[in-house]
């Protein structure tokens, strides 16, 4: 075996205390990380971070399970928008007759005859609304057969609200007027409308735009397809004259009285 000079045995003496050094550094830096030390104040406030964490996600979820339409179908949301797009539109030219008629007796000559015109107009529509005058315009008919007897006054009641939200002016139902305050009600053999029995098949008159009465009855989920799942059939056609004939007499209030008397 070689002897070693003095100078590799300091240089070996050297290696082993730095090696010595570095170790102790390491284990050092490990005992200061671990296990770690956390204050009470670092406690107190990853617990509230973690409190209001689960509040928020708490709530977002509450939010989105009780939205109104959470889960609702494709075709319904499609209809409501439809809907919305329709009740728009007919009320924005609801507003521009109501400009044009005041322009009217605004620029008008004679703005008596204007108004007296205007006025005859007015009673003309609310008799059509009240039913105790006729009508005719475009519209559709609609023809229910219930073979089976499934059909409920429930389920015309519905199809009455769905042809008035389309924009319906005037519906019928075999020989009755349909009104404001039409009631519908179940009897033994059928179903009443305002006190007086009808029988299948119901046929409805409907004066209105076809384009958006005939849709509301044939949407998924709707009049249509409802009647079919209770084994009854129904027929939309659109037509470019309907008659309504059915009259309701004019009843005069017991007690009200025009204010202007």
């Amino acid at each position: 075996m070689t002897p070693m000079s003095a100078e590799e045995k300091d240089e070996q003496r050297e290696a082993a205390h730095h090696t010595h050094k570095e170790t102790t550094g390491r284990q050092r830096l490990l005992a200061g990380l671990w296990p770690p030390r956390i204050s009470r104040a670092q406690l107190i406030v990853a617990l509230l971070l973690f409190g209001l964490g689960l509040g928020l996600a708490i709530q977002v979820n509450s939010t989105s399970d009780k939205g109104a339409l959470r889960g609702a179908r494709q075709e319904d949301l499609v209809r409501i928008l439809d809907e919305l797009d329709d009740r728009t539109q007919r009320l924005e030219e609801e507003k521009q007759r109501l400009v044009a008629q005041r322009s009217e007796l605004e620029s008008s000559s004679d703005q008596a005859e204007e108004a007296r015109k205007q006025t005859l107009e007015k009673e003309r529509q609310l008799g059509v609304l009240a039913g105790t005058v006729g009508a005719q315009g475009p519209g559709i008919t609609l023809t229910i057969n219930d073979p089976q007897g499934a059909v409920e006054a429930d389920r015309l009641l519905d199809t009455i609200q769905e042809l008035r939200a389309a924009g319906a002016e005037a519906i019928q139902i075999n020989d009755v007027r349909v009104v404001a305050n039409t009631y519908f009600s179940e009897v033994d053999g059928g179903i009443q409308i305002d006190g007086k029995k009808i029988a299948a098949p119901y046929s409805f008159k409907v004066i209105g735009k076809p384009q958006d009465l005939e849709p509301a009855l044939n949407i998924p989920g709707g009049v249509v397809q409802t009647l079919e799942k209770e084994q009854a059939t129904a027929v939309v056609q659109r037509l470019e004259k309907i008659v309504v004939n059915a009259l309701r007499p004019a009843k005069r209030p017991d007690y009200a009285r025009s204010s202007s008397q």
